[in-house]
């Protein structure tokens, strides 16, 4: 297997610089994110450090990681680590003569990438952070929605299982917009949406772990589809049904459910290390997990409380 270390690098305006393979190597002409090899004798990180400054000039200063894939091509099977720089030094040129460019994120996908690159893609469009909207008052939902919004959660499921239907129908008509307005992504449990006479293009869904065993093919929408899994073969549907993310549960004991067999950060890792997808933690997630999450392969954590309190 290759072990290969890949840097996600954006500037002061947050665009991310790509470079476009050279044409003496495999996959001429398609773009990328600049990296390379690690070294046996190096780190994931001191491999990209190096990498960063022979490949374009900057001095890798932070960085932490954010996803690992393992692809299979024709010959050969790569592991990218990918990592997002947090902090760099110097200006970024092409040390290799190669063409490089900074791209707003949202338009990575009008260029052409090598195939093993399809789910970095996607984790370099989600946030860190996952909340979970409960059920609640209506008074209270709406609260929670803006404690939520003013934290900066860009990435919101409403869980309310328990609503009426006209109670649903009336929160979303505030939600929507209000998501909008900050720039947030709302997606709505799988278990609401079947309740409701129209789902909105705007609103993505989360499936459930049974809904999602139950499909053969991604649902229809141009919104995100995301899916709760607590083993592997759940993983593995709903990275054969192209989702875009899923969250893993329960990693540790809740309050809610303190007998409930957790995974504990070893399993977690273990399967994360399994599936291609952007996976969020779930369960007992605290602020002071995050850290934890990403060296265990995790996209960010997901939760109810924590974004609460």
């Amino acid at each position: 297997m290759l072990q290969i270390a890949i840097g996600i690098l954006r500037n002061s305006v947050g665009e991310i610089l790509i470079s476009k393979r050279a044409n003496s190597v495999p996959q001429a002409g398609l773009w990328e994110f600049p990296g390379g090899k690690i070294e046996t004798s190096e780190t994931c990180l001191q491999a990209l450090q190096r990498e960063l400054l022979e490949e374009v000039g900057v001095q890798v200063q932070a960085a932490q990681p954010l996803i690992t894939i393992r692809h299979k091509y024709a010959t050969q099977v790569v592991e990218l680590n990918v990592w997002e720089i947090l902090a760099f030094s110097g200006t970024a040129i092409g040390l290799e003569q190669q063409q490089i460019q900074w791209l707003a994120p949202n338009l990575l996908q009008q260029y052409k990438f090598p195939a093993a690159n399809d789910n970095i893609l996607q984790a370099i469009k989600l946030p860190r952070q996952y909340a979970i909207l409960a059920d609640a008052e209506p008074v209270q939902l709406r609260q929670n929605l803006v404690t939520i919004l003013q934290q900066g959660i860009k990435l919101i499921q409403l869980r309310c299982k328990q609503l009426p239907v006209n109670i649903l129908q009336e929160f979303l008509t505030y939600a929507i917009p209000i998501c909008q307005q900050y720039s947030a992504q709302l997606l709505l449990n799988s278990t609401i949406a079947t309740k409701l006479p129209v789902i909105f293009d705007a609103i993505g869904i989360h499936l459930t772990s049974v809904d999602l065993m139950a499909l053969s093919k991604r649902p229809q929408t141009p919104a995100l589809v995301a899916a709760s899994c607590h083993d592997l073969p759940q993983l593995q549907h709903a990275e054969k049904l192209g989702l875009d993310f899923a969250v893993l549960a329960p990693v540790l004991t809740t309050p809610t459910h303190p007998n409930a067999k957790t995974l504990g950060w070893e399993n977690f890792t273990a399967l994360v290390a399994k599936t291609k997808l952007p996976v969020f933690a779930l369960g007992g997630m605290q602020t002071q997990h995050i850290s934890q999450a990403f060296q265990a392969g995790a996209q960010g954590i997901a939760g109810i409380r924590v974004f609460l309190s």
